[in-house]
């Protein structure tokens, strides 16, 4: 928007679609203007399949990882400005449940959280913190995983713990 590129010029700078770009932006905006974005499913729609995901990585089940997520989902973790190494992007099912796997050390200190109103999760080792994550779910999948590990953020967050 800054630049006021038509969109097909932005997508192909970014590997997308044009019409893939232009719902980028769209979600962009919303963030921006603090927006969050929503899930189409129940709260206990999305715990089962929040669940189902840390099972998944927990056992180091390629497959019912695979059978949660979208096939185009994103997972966005922000590690924030004191370990920006360790923030990234990752798209598409597969690599996103190859990164999943290496969750399988934090999914026992992980518990239930609400995270902007929907299913989430905290990894808290120790009783503290290290990292918190939240699902969109559209369609029955997982579409995208945002996950905040940013020491100085997490110390400021007031969360709301989810019984089973």
């Amino acid at each position: 928007d800054m630049f006021d590129l038509p969109f097909e010029e932005i997508a192909p700078l970014i590997g997308r679609s044009s019409t893939a770009a232009r719902q980028l932006a769209s979600r962009a905006r919303r963030r921006v203007k603090g927006q969050p974005t929503v899930s189409d499913a129940d709260l206990a729609r999305q715990r089962e399949l929040l669940d189902a995901f840390v099972a998944a990585a927990r056992e180091g089940d390629f497959e019912a990882l695979l059978a949660v997520l979208d096939p185009d989902v994103v997972l966005r973790a922000d590690a924030g400005t004191l370990r920006p190494g360790v923030s990234r992007i990752l798209r598409g099912a597969e690599a996103v449940a190859r990164g999943a796997l290496g969750f399988s050390r934090g999914a026992p200190h992980a518990r239930p959280v609400l995270v902007n109103g929907a299913a989430g999760l905290v990894v808290m080792p120790r009783g503290r913190p290290v990292a918190v994550g939240g699902v969109t779910i559209r369609n029955g999948k997982i579409v995208a995983i945002d996950i905040l590990a940013d020491p100085e953020r997490l110390r400021q967050l007031d969360l709301t713990f989810l019984t089973d």
